[in-house]
């Protein structure tokens, strides 16, 4: 076996295809790392000798290049470079009103020690490996350094306070007084308080960002005052005491005089008013004046009574033909004074300058026997009863006074269950009422007096009460028999004297409804006569007598002077009597004719003579 040569051997491909620069680049790329850290450390060792106390190349601050610079060379040049304290001026305004201060003036101020000794900070750390790499971003980058500007608040708060002592001011309520009739107000003003916080919050906005010029509205806080209005109501006032209250009423009094009118003067009007606050829906208030008239109440009351006007019945004749009621004299209702509402009307009317008639209110209540009332609401059917008598010779003033009280019956109503009484309806019986002198008796005899003639009109109305069956409750004759009461062929014993206010003549409507009473005078015939209607009672009356007896002869003729009458004239003016005891029996029958009652009427007369009048000097005065 033979051996090739050395040349010859043998060589595996993989070792035949192995690149010698897989192994030299490895190599050469550590060696010129290390090269160039080696290189760069040079240059970090010889720049940390070069700028050791010296800020380093590529540092600026506020647009200064520091390269170079220690830190008082670059102190000096920052300083001279700050002009913002100055330069920057901030306005303060509210309204038309402002203030000026410059950004230093507010506690603005540069720092250039701080932002030298920063600037030289950089790349001056205690870390060589770390001031290197600064050192190796500030050649590629450079490096500048924020200004430190420092704002003491506490400065510009001072200067706020300044401004807000000129501002600031509290709410002030209004007021109102009332002293007499004087009216005074003053207004309210709105409080104003700086919100200095606020108002720094927009100022540190603006000195953080370095502007300058810069307009700052001051923030104000308004507070409202607890009183925001007095005006109104002064005006309110002022209108209420601009004249007085006259209280006017329509109408007229029980006297017939007009009513009023009355007056609430100014002063009274003024003691009156009252002064209150009234809350507002923010929980502020507004004053207000009110009117409490609750004062003026007692004078109103002590009116009441002369305005108190009664109510007055409607009087009716009652026309056979259609059996209805026609009103005579229309009814007048209940008047009284409605002082509530009279006060409640001075309140509204008297904060109304152009209308100071204040209209008293009254309360009506109508008749219980008003226009409206019908026959068939009453009950009235026909007639029931009616009495006659006749005044036929009597005198002039004797026939006024027939009239006047005849007329005083005309058309009344009495109630069921009611009490006519003759003296209630023929009212005072004096000259005041429109009666005039005549021939009376009084106390046994006749004399001169007011009213005479009234008994011929009680008579007549006994008489229809008498047969209309109606009890009668009280009913006396007169002293002695009188003439007139004896025409048309009555006799004694149905005549009822009357003397106000101790003698009277009453009867009872026992009927079960209201009757009406028509009372008329017949000038033609001299004849006075009552007529009584209502329910249909079924009652008839018989009269009985009269019966007389214990007859005792007429007096003597008496004779009195009349200065009106000429020689051989004369004027008799009574009659001459008997005296005797009368005595009237009335019975009441039923529907069937069977008796029901039995009233006796007894009269005891005494004698009368005759009375004459003649001139004066006749010789019979001597006798009479």
């Amino acid at each position: 076996m033979s051996t090739l040569p050395a040349d010859q051997r043998y060589e595996s491909p993989a070792r035949r295809g192995l690149d010698p620069w897989l192994v030299r680049l490895p190599i050469l790329f550590f060696t010129g790392a290390i090269l160039t850290l080696t290189a760069l450390t040079i240059f970090a060792g010889v720049a940390q000798l070069a700028y050791r106390d010296r800020i380093l190349a590529g540092v600026s601050s506020y647009g200064l290049d520091l390269s170079g610079m220690t830190i008082n060379e670059a102190m000096s040049a920052l300083n001279g470079r700050f002009t913002y304290d100055d330069s920057a001026v901030f306005t303060f305004r509210d309204a038309d009103q402002f203030w000026q201060m410059s950004a230093g003036e507010l506690g603005v101020s540069f720092d250039p020690q701080a932002t030298a000794t920063e600037a030289f900070a950089v790349g001056h750390s205690g870390n060589p490996l770390l001031n290197v790499v600064d050192q190796f971003l500030i050649w590629l980058n450079g490096q500048r350094i924020t200004p430190i500007i420092r704002y003491d608040q506490n400065v510009a708060t001072e200067r706020l306070m300044a401004i807000a002592s000129d501002l600031n001011r509290p709410p002030v309520d209004a007021t109102l007084s009332i002293n007499g009739t004087t009216v005074s107000s003053t207004p309210s003003s709105i409080g104003r308080m700086v919100n200095i916080p606020a108002t720094l919050e927009q100022l540190e906005a603006n000195v953080l960002g370095l502007t300058t010029g810069a307009e700052v509205s001051l923030i104000i806080e308004e507070t409202a005052p607890r009183i925001r209005d007095a005006e109104a109501a002064a005006i309110k006032a002022r209108n209420a005491l601009s004249s007085p209250l006259l209280l006017v009423a329509e109408g007229t009094s029980a006297e017939g005089t007009a009513l009023g009118p009355w007056t609430a003067t100014v002063e009274q009007i003024a003691s009156l008013l009252q002064v209150g606050l009234v809350e507002n829906v923010d929980g502020t208030f507004n004053y207000d004046v009110s009117f409490n008239p609750s004062a003026y109440r007692d004078y109103l009351d002590t009116l009441a009574a002369g305005l108190f006007q009664p109510a007055q019945n409607a009087r009716f004749h009652f026309v056979d033909e259609t059996g209805q009621l026609q009103v005579i004299q229309p009814s007048v209702s209940e008047r009284r004074l409605d002082v509530a509402s009279t006060l409640s009307r001075m309140e509204d009317q008297v904060f109304n300058p152009g209308n100071r008639i204040v209209p008293v209110a009254f309360d009506y209540r109508p008749a219980q026997y008003h226009d409206d009332m019908t026959a068939a609401e009453l009950g009235i059917v026909g007639l029931i009863s009616e009495g006659d008598s006749y005044y036929t010779g009597s005198s002039r003033p004797r026939i006024e006074n027939i009239l006047q009280a005849t007329a005083r019956f005309d058309g009344i109503i009495i109630g069921a269950g009611e009490t006519f009484s003759f003296n209630q309806w023929v009212g005072d019986i004096s000259p005041e009422e429109g009666y005039v002198s005549g021939r009376v008796i009084y106390g046994g005899r006749t004399i001169d007096g007011v009213g005479g003639g009234v008994c011929q009109v009680s008579t007549t109305a006994f008489r229809a009460a008498f047969y209309g069956g109606f009890p009668i409750l009280e009913r006396a004759a007169h002293g002695y028999r009188v003439g007139y009461y004896e025409l048309g062929g009555f006799g004694p014993g149905l005549d009822a004297a009357i003397y106000t206010p101790d003698l009277d003549f009453q009867f009872l409507n026992d009927t079960g409804a209201p009757i009406l009473i028509e009372a008329s005078v017949f000038p033609a015939t001299n004849m006075v006569q009552f007529r009584i209607y209502g329910a249909d009672t079924g009652r008839q009356v018989v009269k009985d007598g009269p019966m007389i007896r214990d007859v005792v002869p007429p007096a003597p003729t008496h004779y009195e002077p009349n200065a009106d009458l000429q020689p051989g004239q004369q004027l008799q003016v009574d009659i001459a009597a008997e005296g005797s005891y009368v005595q009237v029996t009335r019975i009441i029958l039923d529907s069937f004719g069977n008796e029901v009652g039995r009233d006796i009427f007894a009269s005891q007369y005494q004698p009368w003579g005759a009375i004459i009048q003649v001139p004066p000097g006749d010789p019979r005065l001597q006798t009479g």
